[in-house]
């Protein structure tokens, strides 16, 4: 996949990605219509900070969950 496009699809496919490598419970946070493709590279570069962290600590989830609120619409 090349995430270097801005793409809904390609939005979809890290957002669905970050719910397993963040194991959250609340799902909500991570569907695709509450983004807007102009917060894509914000977004993009979360979700390659935590594929090239792999393991986040509880408070690192907290952070990173927080930082994803922002970029809701």
């Amino acid at each position: 996949m090349d995430l270097s496009k801005q793409t809904e699809e390609n939005l979809h496919f890290m957002l669905k990605e970050l719910t397993k490598y963040l194991e959250v419970a609340n799902h909500s946070l991570f569907d695709v219509n509450h983004y807007d493709l102009a917060k894509y590279n914000d977004i993009k570069s979360l979700y390659e900070m935590i594929v090239n962290k792999g393991k986040l600590t509880a408070m690192e989830t907290q952070a990173f969950i927080e930082e994803l609120r922002s970029a809701r619409k």
